[in-house]
């Protein structure tokens, strides 16, 4: 018997929904074993990815924060140690955020200590399979990127909203 599409799809939601909410928790977890809120884990996640120290503009595209909010998200992580900001060499006027080398130890032996079980994961997958994977993470990525400004577009309201046709304009508001 074969499988058909929409099977597939009525199948594929729940789990997908599962796998994000144990993603988030998993988040949450590592956040409280390093004593930190989770907001805060994947900046500096996200920081260690990037070539060296940015600005705090830079910060606030990468996690989809207001300035603001990216601000204060700096203020955290610089007096828990884990960043420090400094005068660009190049601009003396823009200040950097830099994640200091001990931050970055400690961070690493987390996930150092927890890949081990993610390598094993992936261990019986096919190249093909990686790279399906993989263009399917890049896709997923670029798919929170537009939900993330979709979302921060129409601010604060009910989930209704986020139908076309279902905003403030077609209830008379």
């Amino acid at each position: 018997m074969t499988t058909t599409r929409d099977e597939l799809m009525a199948r594929l939601w729940p789990v997908s929904r599962r796998y994000l909410a144990s993603y988030v928790l998993f988040n949450q977890a590592v956040a409280d074993h390093l004593g930190m809120h989770p907001t805060d884990v994947q900046c500096l996640n996200l920081l260690t990815l990037e070539d060296g120290p940015v600005t705090t503009g830079r910060i606030a595209e990468l996690t989809g924060l207001t300035s603001g909010s990216a601000t204060r998200l700096v203020d955290r992580l610089e007096k828990a140690g884990m960043v420090a900001r400094q005068r660009d060499e190049a601009d003396r006027r823009r200040m950097l955020v830099a994640v200091r080398p001990e931050a970055l130890e400690r961070f690493g032996a987390v996930w150092r200590e927890l890949s081990t079980d993610w390598t094993a994961v992936f261990a019986e997958d096919t190249d093909a399979e990686l790279d399906f994977l993989l263009r399917h993470m890049n896709r997923t990525v670029e798919l929170g990127h537009r939900q993330v400004a979709r979302l921060a577009a129409i601010g604060s309201g009910p989930a209704d909203s986020l139908r076309p046709g279902a905003g403030p304009e077609s209830a008379g508001v």
